[in-house]
């Protein structure tokens, strides 16, 4: 069996979509030795209501038919999935594909690009943001971030200026409102931010960089290609 590549979740703050124990939740034998987590986009069919989950290194998982899943998830859901594989289905173009046992599934804030006008500039907030890793898996650009807080909802944000030149690279700010929380606890986040606002016709590919205010007047700086 080929060997997945895999994201680990550092940290916590992410919602449930059921109520399952993360990791304590193994029957019929499984062991934790042979769980993954990983993260992925669901594909749900309308008709029959079944779905699969495309991982972000490109592999798809099945899940096992009758798993209660299916009406807990949407199509386009981000998951951070928890799961044994139960084995092959097949491997096509370097696509690899596997049957597997959902033990959990944690919702991933997936949203879009955000133009930021100076009327709400304001509001969308410029808080220290702290980028522990970043990737970019097809539309999806998405941050590992963490933060100082503990009381109130923060707020986070992708976003881009109007009257922002159109020569690229195309400047993004990722912008974070804390809401007035002063707490002091360190706090992680994982989130998603589609790209497709981006695509100009004609063309099949832009550039783009994206930079953050980070703690200590430090300043977070990327600049990567969207190929669609």
């Amino acid at each position: 069996m080929k060997k997945l590549i895999f994201y680990l979740l550092v940290g916590s703050m992410f919602g449930f979509l059921a109520s399952c124990n993360f990791l304590d939740d193994f029957t019929d034998g499984d062991s934790r030795d042979n769980a993954w987590i990983s993260y992925g986009l669901i594909q749900k069919d309308s008709a029959s209501g079944a779905f699969t989950i495309e991982l972000d290194n490109g592999s798809i998982l099945y899940p096992e038919e009758n798993s209660g899943w299916d009406s807990q998830v949407s199509d386009n859901q981000r998951v951070l999935a928890n799961y044994t594989i139960t084995g092959d289905k097949e491997d096509i173009e370097n696509t690899t594909e596997y049957f597997v046992k959902i033990y959990s599934l944690r919702n991933i804030l997936y949203k879009g690009i955000f133009n930021i006008t100076p009327a709400l500039e304001d509001s969308i907030g410029n808080d220290p943001i702290h980028v522990k890793d970043h990737w970019l898996k097809d539309n999806m650009l998405t941050f590992e971030l963490s933060y100082l807080g503990g009381n109130n909802i923060h707020y986070i944000n992708l976003v881009r200026k109007p009257d922002a030149s159109a020569t690229e690279p195309v400047i993004l700010e990722l912008r974070h409102n804390d809401n007035g929380d002063r707490g002091m606890i360190r706090l992680s986040a994982v989130v998603t931010f589609d790209l497709s606002s981006l695509k100009v016709a004609g063309k099949d590919s832009v550039s783009f960089r994206v930079l953050a205010k980070d703690f200590n007047d430090d300043d977070f700086g990327y600049t990567g290609v969207y190929k669609y």
